[in-house]
């Protein structure tokens, strides 16, 4: 009888840690830091500012645009 009652408690407290465990939110990843986006003056595709190119107080995404609006 003991046995019984020794097994009906372990299998009671595996369902509410299993239950806690499932209610608990998720957990959100705030160390992401947001990036200014600018757009290509050439092409106008968009991108983050760290990835652009800038000649000239414009931002460009590759050198050949680049190469293209000084040419003009």
């Amino acid at each position: 009888m003991s046995r019984l009652i020794m097994i009906i408690v372990i299998i009671a407290l595996v369902y509410l840690l299993l239950k806690s465990y499932r209610n608990q939110p998720p957990k959100q990843d705030d160390t992401r830091a947001t990036q200014d986006m600018v757009s290509c003056a050439h092409c106008g595709v968009h991108l983050p500012k760290n990835e652009s190119l800038l000649v000239d107080g414009k931002y460009y995404c590759c050198a050949a645009h680049s190469r293209n609006q000084a040419e003009k």
